[in-house]
């Protein structure tokens, strides 16, 4: 920026003259005021305007008044600050969080789609500073009412938590979060519901009329135990055709993970093209890669009556469902919790706890071990209570 020159007879009034406009036959002039900030002490530089915008020596001196009087009462805010103040949520979303989204987190679609449906017509207008707790708590009101689940509440209200804390980390924004003073819901999702061998057959069988590409993708959750993200990310290079194996990246709890090749995921595998190393399994008839699940399989489950007359989430047919049938078919054939918990990617073994009542034999095994040895213990307080009574009372004919 080319030099402050000082305005004469007028204290902290400055000017920069431009190299390109004229203004009256001369270079045009920006003028500039410069004040001590009281509470920081440091040296603020404002910027008024230009000469052919019509500012003169005199009206930036009245500028500079102003701010001092601001100073003063304690009321000065920078420049930036005061720009923070005028930044709206619509703003804040659309120009930062939703690009830097797509970016760098995996579920970046889901945040835009969630923004779209249930924050921009009621916060894209409004200054960040405008937002309030009590807004938030009518948002969660207003999405309960409508039917959406805990779940979908508490991923949209942390979609503005972290919109927020943003800002803040960006410096695009000084002030509280109003997520701190609302309380997030803490869903209780863990589904119960697991298709039988014949429900399953049905709903692939019937998903093939309706969409090739989907039943494969509904195949590949059901045999190999993915979500719906972990099928949709898989590339070729993941595939190990040699070892019968492919390579689960980018999971939900960042941990790679092998799932074998059975012969339903081979008979997929064989109906698709392969493709370079980084091309999807799964694309698009434009070549791209699959985002989201067509509404192929909610008509299949829909047409075979799969959720009539249930309301509970949990019990609802899904596309996740798929995944939990896999574990329940597999607690249901011996398989350990422990490895199962690592089939499908799960943490910790209290993840996988849910599916303990599955193993029925187990838990048998567990109850007639205890029954068995009541039993003996039974028979020895028995002898111990003939002993006794012999000793308190022998026989009179000894």
């Amino acid at each position: 920026m080319a030099k402050k020159i000082s305005v004469k007879k007028y204290a902290g009034v400055y000017y920069v003259e431009s190299t390109v406009h004229k203004w009256r036959e001369r270079p045009d002039r920006c003028y500039w005021v410069a004040f001590k900030d009281i509470k920081t002490g440091k040296l603020r530089w404002e910027r008024c305007g230009w000469a052919s915008e019509g500012w003169t020596p005199e009206a930036a001196q009245n500028k500079r008044h102003d701010l001092l009087e601001q100073d003063r009462a304690g009321k000065y805010k920078p420049k930036k600050e005061r720009k923070a103040d005028h930044l709206t949520f619509g703003e804040l979303m659309e120009k930062h969080y939703i690009p830097w989204g797509k970016e760098h987190k995996r579920h970046a679609f889901g945040d835009a789609s969630r923004y779209t449906h249930w924050l921009k017509t009621r916060f894209a207008t409004k200054a960040l500073k405008d937002i309030s707790p009590l807004d938030l708590e009518r948002l969660k009101k207003e999405m309960r009412e409508a039917g959406k689940s805990e779940a979908t509440v508490r991923h949209v209200l942390c979609i503005v938590r972290q919109a927020f804390n943003k800002a803040v980390v960006w410096r695009l924004w000084r002030g509280e979060n109003p997520c701190k003073g609302v309380s997030f819901p803490t869903p209780n999702n863990a589904r119960q519901r697991f298709l039988t061998q014949e429900e399953a057959a049905r709903v692939l069988e019937s998903l093939r009329l309706r969409s090739d590409q989907v039943a494969r993708i509904a195949t590949i959750s059901l045999y190999g135990g993915l979500r719906l993200s972990e099928v949709l990310g898989l590339t070729w290079s993941n595939v190990d055709f040699a070892n019968g194996i492919i390579f689960v990246q980018d999971s939900k709890n960042r941990e790679s993970r092998p799932i074998f090749i059975t012969d339903p995921i081979k008979q997929i595998l064989a109906e698709l093209t392969p493709g370079n190393p980084d091309d999807p399994l799964f694309k698009t008839k434009t070549g791209n890669p699959v985002q989201q699940l067509s509404k192929s399989f909610r008509a299949t489950v829909k047409e075979l009556k799969l959720n009539e007359g249930i309301s509970d989430p949990r019990e609802r047919v899904s596309f996740h469902t798929l995944r939990h049938t896999y574990a329940s078919w597999a607690v249901m054939a011996g398989v350990p919790l422990y490895i199962v918990g690592k089939a499908i990617g799960h943490k910790t073994l209290s993840m996988t706890q849910r599916y303990a009542h599955l193993a029925p034999d187990s838990h048998r095994a567990a109850f007639e071990a205890v029954a068995q040895n009541g039993k003996k213990t039974g028979r020895e307080l028995q002898i111990v209570n003939v002993e006794e009574k012999y000793l308190s009372n022998p026989p009179k004919n000894i």
